[in-house]
């Protein structure tokens, strides 16, 4: 199993919700390079860095910071928040973002989230983020009727490979990660490679699911509030 550490960005620092509500931001540091540059000399090739303002506003106030990252450390960076056309993945693709991750482009334009599945499936994450078991987006504000199976079919027809799955009721809370609800999604959608994200709060929480088989798992708060040390988080790099 492979550990991608997490950074999400508010105004420019370094934050983490609880439970995604924005008036619950901790702030861990106030240079997001800097804290880029410790999962790089741990050993960690690849991080997760989320638009916080994007994803509530629609724009990307942290561009500039996630670019900065990739541009003074080589890593490559998956990110996600306020992406909201093809236009906007295609940009970010474009300033050398390895993989974009999309939610609310998925609910509001299926039509551009399916050219971008045809054009750069190899390069596009599904954010599918769960509250009450329905499908969260706009910073997690919002929730889709849709049922999960009717959800996704048109993505798979269209060869979606990853799906990056938060259990919001968990995320940032270090209460442990929901195993059995990615046991469930891995038995019911076999051809789809999940990526966990949500409670992560234990080393002992990263050996339960790669004892469950989870191919990868985002860790954020575990770490910065000290739950998880960066070695022994680097042991999953």
């Amino acid at each position: 199993m492979k550990v991608i550490p997490a950074i999400d960005l508010l105004d420019g620092q370094v934050v983490r919700l609880h439970k995604g509500d924005y008036d619950q931001a901790t702030i861990y540091n106030d240079n997001p390079v800097e804290e880029a540059r410790k999962f790089k000399e741990a050993g960690f090739s690849h991080i997760h860095v989320i638009d916080l303002n994007g994803a509530r506003q629609g724009e990307f106030m942290n561009l500039k910071h996630i670019t900065a990252i990739i541009e003074e450390t080589g890593l490559s960076v998956q990110t996600g928040g306020g992406v909201r056309s093809y236009e906007d993945a295609d940009m970010l693709l474009k300033q050398g973002i390895s993989k974009v991750i999309c939610s609310s482009m998925a609910v509001r334009k299926p039509e551009d989230w399916l050219k971008l599945l045809d054009e750069r499936g190899e390069r596009a994450i599904l954010g599918m983020d769960l509250k009450d078991g329905k499908v969260a987006y706009a910073g997690w504000e919002e929730t889709s009727d849709d049922s999960l199976d009717t959800f996704l079919e048109p993505m798979l027809k269209r060869g979606l490979q990853n799906v990056l799955c938060t259990d919001i009721s968990r995320d940032g809370t270090l209460g442990g990660p929901n195993i059995e609800l990615y046991n469930s999604l891995r038995k019911q959608f076999p051809n789809l490679t999940f990526i966990a994200s949500g409670g992560v709060g234990s080393y002992n929480d990263l050996l339960d699911l790669q004892k469950a088989g989870m191919p990868s798992v985002v860790v954020g708060r575990a770490y910065y509030e000290g739950k998880i040390g960066l070695e022994a988080l680097a042991e999953f790099a």
